[in-house]
């Protein structure tokens, strides 16, 4: 048995829904821990493309019960489609399972987070315009509604009553927009509990349960630590915490649950939104990275900006996560390459810095240093162990577990789920690492 917490380390958009999926045939339970329909995951099944926002990868196999956690938001019309969308591909969702304590994205959270997004003017912060931030706010200020407020008509209806009027005070005052029909929201969404109904359960018992039977649970996060409320970028952040620790609040479970901490990481980096980015690439290379890595968000259909891997975010990642093991993703990305690049430290007014500056304006200032590796110019798609690889991208692989002194478990190689190589299966033990025991590298070639 063992319970696996799989997060992004660096700003999201690292491939974990193709690395949660693979582990999800080893796992019983999937739970999502935080975020809500401002995440995407991507999962290519034999061809087949499922865009999944709020349910967890492990859906698509019919064994592993996937609940969606009480640190999410949840926006019901969204959870809706992809309900409908996976039924209409032949997928039961007859083992999903809802919190009843997870809050609920409203209209009025979309409408003042699109607002308020265009209002800052030259300061945006990059928001997806969903409504998370605003629901989470709500939450904070103990305003909000949670899923087992859906499930109470008459309550419902007294609660939403009054938060509508409020809201509308603020779209009409602040916002100059036009209000919002409260009796048309509360029969709106009480549609949307009767379908949802089925599904809503308290899913920090469940989760309890599971562990007390002794099931493999895969705790899967969403977006990344460099994204985290409290540790990230900020103010160019989510809303909510994408940490390993934050899936133990996300999900009602205590730390001594969890048995290992996975983290995924492109064999670049990339970035949504506003905000400093050390690596970025804005010539030719960047636009190769985003044209061979189809750098486009699942959830806003965004450009990605893309770089250089960024060593030093990593190692933050590591210790913030207290990572046990990576995945490297998007390696074929890489293929056509003369030389890579790899940032080792940042230089900041000069001096040289091996940490990342939890200070944005000191972030902002960094210029990165670099290593720079051999490219490999072959593909790696078709290679499906250590071996396989070209000597040059195997060095790399080994280069990075070397620097952020954490092994390396998983590679991918392609967007398909076959098109990976395992050198340690977080569930169920090591093959082969590319660091021994005591984190000194293995010579592979």
């Amino acid at each position: 048995m063992a319970n696996v917490i799989v997060i992004g380390a660096q700003w999201g958009d690292e491939g974990k829904g193709k690395i949660t999926d693979l582990l999800s045939r080893s796992a019983d339970v999937v739970v999502r821990s935080q975020g809500g329909v401002n995440a995407g995951h991507t999962v290519v099944v034999r061809g087949q493309t499922f865009k999944l926002h709020l349910i967890p990868s492990g859906i698509l196999y019919p064994n592993t019960e996937c609940i969606i956690g009480s640190g999410t938001v949840i926006d019901p019309q969204v959870l809706i489609e992809e309900i409908d969308q996976l039924k209409a591909l032949g997928v039961s969702v007859d083992n999903l399972y809802i919190s009843q304590t997870a809050h609920v994205t409203m209209p009025y959270h979309r409408q003042i987070d699109r607002a308020s997004e265009e209002s800052r003017g030259e300061y945006k912060i990059g928001t997806t315009g969903r409504g998370i931030g605003p629901t989470y706010a709500d939450k904070s200020e103990r305003t909000g509604i949670r899923i087992l407020d859906l499930m109470n008509p008459k309550h419902l209806h007294k609660q939403l009553k009054w938060t509508i009027d409020y809201k509308n005070a603020i779209l009409e005052k602040l916002y100059n927009l036009p209000p919002l029909d409260s009796e048309r929201i509360i029969k709106e969404y009480l549609v949307y509990a009767e379908r949802l109904r089925s599904h809503v359960v308290d899913s920090s018992l469940k989760i309890y349960q599971a562990v007390q039977e002794k099931k493999n649970i895969l705790f899967e996060g969403a977006q990344g630590t460099l994204l985290d409320l409290d540790h990230g970028t900020y103010p160019y952040v989510t809303s909510s915490n994408p940490i390993a620790g934050g899936a133990c609040v996300g999900a009602g479970v205590g730390p001594t649950t969890i048995d290992r901490v996975i983290g995924v990481a492109k064999a670049y980096t990339t970035r949504v939104g506003e905000g400093p980015f050390p690596t970025e690439l804005n010539g030719n290379i960047g636009n190769l990275l985003c044209d061979r890595g189809a750098e486009f968000g699942t959830t806003t259909g965004r450009r990605r900006r893309c770089g250089w891997f960024d060593a030093v975010i990593g190692r933050y990642a590591v210790r913030i996560n207290g990572l046990d093991c990576l995945a490297i993703t998007k390696l074929d990305v890489l293929d056509e390459l003369e030389e890579i690049k790899v940032c080792v430290a940042y230089k900041i007014d000069g001096v040289i810095c091996n940490h990342f500056p939890t200070n944005a304006s000191a972030f902002a200032n960094c210029e990165p240093v670099y290593k720079i590796l051999p490219g490999w110019r072959q593909s790696t798609t078709e290679c499906r162990s250590l071996d396989d690889l070209p000597k040059e991208a195997l060095r790399y692989l080994q280069f990075l577990a070397e620097i952020m002194k954490v092994p390396i478990a998983i590679v991918s190689v392609g967007a398909s789920r076959d098109q990976t190589i395992i050198v340690e299966d977080p569930i169920h033990g090591p093959k082969r690492a590319l660091l021994d025991a005591n984190g000194i590298p293995v010579d592979m070639f």
